[in-house]
């Protein structure tokens, strides 16, 4: 069972910029696609960004241009790089990782606080 671990939030003022970290307890390389999701207080959780197994990344309309997410196989982590901080960006960020089989088996990290004021 591998185990996803957020880590790198905390509280920033708007306009700045935070490096999130998910750490995975195994090989990363199993998995296909991995992502950062966050969800607002009273708001659903949704996708922030995507990135699979060859690099290639998808992004929210409202973070294009502000975040960048990467991964790092021989780390077994991803990162989601957050600069230009706005408001609107305080949530919960949870990592996700699916490794496709049959079933498709998808993981959860237990998220990082990321908090921008004013």
């Amino acid at each position: 069972q591998v185990q996803l671990v957020e880590s790198g939030g905390g509280l920033v003022q708007a306009g700045g910029s935070l490096r999130l970290s998910c750490s995975a307890s195994g090989s990363i390389f199993r998995f296909n696609n991995m992502g950062w999701y966050r969800q607002a207080p009273g708001k659903q959780r949704e996708l922030v960004a995507t990135i699979t197994r060859s690099d290639s990344t998808s992004y929210d309309d409202s973070v294009k241009g502000r975040f960048t997410i990467s991964r790092s196989n021989a780390k077994n982590s991803m990162y989601l790089q957050m600069d230009s901080l706005k408001l609107e960006d305080t949530a919960v960020y949870y990592c996700n990782a699916v490794q496709w089989g049959d079933p498709d088996v998808e993981y959860w990290g237990k998220g990082t606080l990321v908090t921008v004021s004013s």
